[in-house]
């Protein structure tokens, strides 16, 4: 049984049993996490939410689970730590806090802030996978287990061809002048997550298609994204050099950016005005961020799905 809201309802109720529910969200605005909308949209979520936790442990109780798992997700851990179940929450975001990282110190307040607001809403499930394409130590008493990434079948099912053009990718609004930097490279651009279709000069913007995306990804010479964990995992497990735009006030994201950038994967810029140098002195370095990507593992399926299975087997990851 799945508990889903919004688009992972609609996606997963294509195929599986799900108890629609509703959940808090996050909202952006021109390649910022904008905080007083989200606090506003997600007023009714705090209002609801001792009805929406009956309605959890309702259908929690009538399915009899014999464990629970999360992705990052604030309803379920707390119902399966009210009924004594085991829950394994599986994402990437709680590496902030199950691992140690030497931040830049302006970066500090950031860090502190977003680990005690994980801690708070997210960190009550019995016991953690982490999925990262970066490996930071992890601290002493955590239970967790940190793996590589969790790749799609579909991309898995393809491999990476050399090519001369570039994948542009923004799961969210994104800065202004984003289209117009993109002009600035001296290559096709394939871009992806934007409500517009045909050319413009060099960028051909497309429509979202799962096979036509992951075709130009496997394909293409770099990437231009954000710094959203999924994304960059799949380029780099394609071998692709990253050039990435963390969204302001998103700490996850500029972690997994200052990562890409600090193993030698690609770079990231975390202003909103990229200068006109970027783009050469990112293209100079391309065969050296290929040959760091190539010294690394990307996908941890098997890794996973085995202790997945041990999990639910014995409750624990031990």
């Amino acid at each position: 049984m799945f508990l889903s809201f919004g688009a992972g309802a609609d996606i997963l109720g294509r195929e599986y049993p799900v108890a629609t529910l509703s959940g808090p969200d996050t909202v952006y605005h021109e390649h910022r996490l904008a905080v007083f909308p989200t606090l506003l949209t997600n007023l009714w979520f705090w209002i609801r939410l001792r009805a929406t936790q009956r309605r959890v442990l309702e259908l929690m109780g009538r399915f009899q689970p014999d464990v629970a798992l999360s992705d990052y997700e604030f309803l379920v851990p707390r119902g399966a730590r009210h009924l004594g179940l085991p829950c394994l929450s599986l994402d990437h975001q709680h590496i902030i806090t199950c691992c140690r990282h030497r931040v830049p110190l302006r970066r500090l307040p950031d860090y502190w802030t977003t680990a005690t607001v994980i801690r708070l809403l997210y960190h009550r499930a019995s016991a953690f996978m982490v999925t990262s394409f970066f490996q930071p130590p992890v601290r002493s008493g955590a239970t967790v287990k940190l793996v590589p990434p969790l790749l799609r079948k579909s991309v898995l099912q393809r491999s990476p061809r050399p090519g001369e053009h570039v994948l542009a990718y923004q799961g969210h609004p994104t800065f202004r002048g984003f289209f117009d930097f993109l002009k600035e490279i001296p290559r096709p651009v394939m871009v992806y997550g934007f409500d517009r279709y045909g050319q413009d000069g060099n960028l051909h913007f497309k429509k979202n298609s799962e096979d036509g995306f992951l075709e130009d990804l496997a394909s293409c010479r770099y990437v231009v994204c954000g710094a959203g964990h999924t994304m960059i995992s799949e380029a780099l497990y394609y071998g692709k050099p990253v050039l990435s735009f963390p969204i302001k006030n998103a700490f996850e994201q500029f972690l997994n950016a200052f990562y890409l950038e600090s193993l030698g994967y690609g770079r990231y810029h975390a202003g909103l005005q990229p200068g006109p140098d970027l783009i050469p002195s990112f293209e100079a370095r391309l065969d050296e961020f290929a040959a760091n990507i190539r010294r690394a593992d990307f996908c941890g399926n098997q890794e996973i799905f085995s202790l997945l299975d041990r999990f639910i087997r014995q409750k624990s990851l031990g």
